[in-house]
């Protein structure tokens, strides 16, 4: 019992939104931040501590993802849209909290690279905003083909890490009414909300107000890193599935 209270406190997002944004004190960047070590540190307390499903903290949880795709469905900050993923798929991880380590870790790192597309947004644009910066494949593919690749990870998409390791445990575990609700809602809340950038920011006619700015040497390196870890991730992703 205790250990799924701070499973739900760590991994849930009804904490961040009581705490962290009514306080005022910390921005979008923070928080993103904030959670996703309390995620890791989930994670760690999971391999460590024998955990026992309960369904009171999963229902709970689910209640929180819902509320979260509210928010994130109004949202145009990357920063945002990244801790609200996170919140999204908490349900996730304590329903399936005895097998959701790689799928946690997966999920981290998509969000890594959505983070440092965030921080280029920051630098270059003023903002982490993507509401006005249409059309970034036409104008930079580069940065276009680095953020679709982030998004359709995002979106459980096969067979990107993420999807493999949601379908395995799916497979893996007995189907309940609380089961299906928390499936259909993780699935089609990051499905939804990953297509839904793409359509609002990849895709489209650049904006001619705006001075697009293209990637470095660096930059490019960077994001290279983070296609390889989710290489790695897919590689032991299809293991799963096929174990």
């Amino acid at each position: 019992m205790i250990a799924s209270i701070v499973l739900t406190l760590l991994a849930g997002g009804v904490p961040y939104y009581l705490l962290l944004e009514r306080s005022g004190k910390f921005d979008s960047k923070t928080i993103l931040l904030f959670s996703a070590f309390l995620l890791l540190c989930a994670v760690a307390l999971t391999s460590v501590v024998p955990m026992r499903y309960e369904g009171l903290f999963a229902t709970i949880a689910l209640g929180s993802s819902l509320f979260s795709i509210y928010r994130a469905a109004k949202t145009t900050n990357f920063y945002k849209l990244g801790y609200h993923l996170i919140f999204i798929n908490a349900p996730f991880f304590i329903l399936f909290e005895s097998f959701s380590a790689m799928y946690s870790l997966s999920l981290l790192v998509a969000l890594l690279g959505l983070f440092i597309v965030a921080r280029f947004y920051e630098q270059n644009y003023g903002s982490a905003n993507y509401h006005h910066i249409t059309g970034i494949m036409l104008a930079t593919p580069y940065m276009g083909t680095f953020l679709t690749f982030y998004l359709i990870t995002l979106s459980l998409y096969p067979p990107f890490p993420n999807a493999l390791y949601f379908l395995s445990y799916m497979f893996k575990s007995t189907p309940d009414p609380l089961w299906y609700a928390v499936v259909i809602v993780v699935f089609f809340g990051n499905f939804y909300l990953a297509m839904r950038v793409m359509t609002e920011t990849v895709f489209g006619k650049p904006n001619p107000n705006i001075h697009y700015v293209l990637m470095s040497v660096r930059e490019k390196m960077t994001h290279a890193a983070v296609f390889a870890l989710l290489f790695i991730l897919g590689i032991y992703g299809v293991k799963e599935a096929l174990l």
